[in-house]
Order: C-alpha cells, then sequence, then structure tokens
C-alpha cells in the first residue's frame, strides 16, 4: 500500500521519492518562514529615545510612545523626530525580515549574485543599496544635528 506522505516509495522509485521528500522539507520550512516574516517588527528611537515607534512587518505604524520630555521639543522637532524614528522602525523592520529570507534566497536567482559569483543585476542593486544608505545616514546626521539645537 501507497503511502499518502510519500506515493512512490511501494513503486520502487527512489528518486521520486527523494524528491518528493525534499520537497515536502522545502514546503515545511517556508512555511515557517512565511510565519516567522509575518511576525517580523521593527523598531526605532530618536530624540534621545524620547520618541519610540514600532512598526510591523510592512512598516504599518503599531505603535508610538512619546516621553512627556519630548513635548519640549517643539511641535515641528517633535514630528521630525516622529517621522525619524518610524524610519528607523521601518529600517529595522526591513533588515530583520532580510535576514530571514536571505538565507533561502542564497545563491537563487532571487539573490541577485549568481553561483559564478557574477551579479545578475551587473551591480545596479548594490549601487542603488549605497546610495540609499548614504542618503539616510546624511539624513539621520541632518535629523540629529537639528535635534540637538
Amino acid at each position: 500500500m501507497t503511502s499518502p506522505t510519500d506515493p512512490f516509495a511501494d513503486a520502487g522509485d527512489q528518486d521520486l521519492s527523494r524528491l518528493l521528500h525534499g520537497f515536502q522539507q522545502d514546503l515545511a520550512a517556508l512555511e515557517g518562514l512565511r510565519d516567522r516574516v509575518a511576525s517580523v517588527s521593527g523598531r526605532g528611537e530618536a530624540a534621545e529615545g524620547r520618541v519610540v515607534v514600532k512598526v510591523g512587518q510592512t512598516g504599518a505604524l503599531v505603535g508610538l510612545t512619546i516621553d512627556p520630555r519630548a513635548m519640549r521639543l517643539g511641535s515641528d522637532r517633535l514630528a521630525a523626530a516622529i517621522m525619524d524614528a518610524a524610519a528607523r522602525a521601518a529600517r529595522d523592520a526591513e533588515q530583520q525580515a532580510s535576514d530571514l529570507v536571505t538565507p533561502f534566497i542564497s545563491g537563487t536567482l532571487l539573490d541577485g549574485d549568481r553561483a559564478d559569483g557574477v551579479r545578475a543585476d551587473g551591480g545596479r542593486a548594490a549601487s542603488a543599496r549605497a546610495d540609499r544608505d548614504h542618503t539616510r545616514d546624511r539624513a539621520d546626521r541632518d535629523r540629529a544635528d537639528r535635534d540637538r539645537r
């Protein structure tokens, strides 16, 4: 009789049986990954920790804590601090999701790096990420300077 989890076991096709078993393991791992990615949340702080933002995996705001001392910043600087903390929280969530997904896509076409070590996109993604990170770092420094004033 054939097992519902391994219909090829009794048929004597060991190759198909191994393939099916590998597929089932991969599927279980991907389902676990989906659940872990869905539960990712990011946290960001600004104004010396007086503003704390929490976001979900999609970057949607799920929490905001404003220390009463942050009210002394004034409305413009408080708004900037909230935006800064939200951006940091979104980057945190993005990094956590990336850290979870990377082992699953490493070495695949989704990775951006081909198995032969050549960038599949000619390096454009890395260059764009570097530009984006440089812009974010500069914005973070500018906000920090404004917060100190």
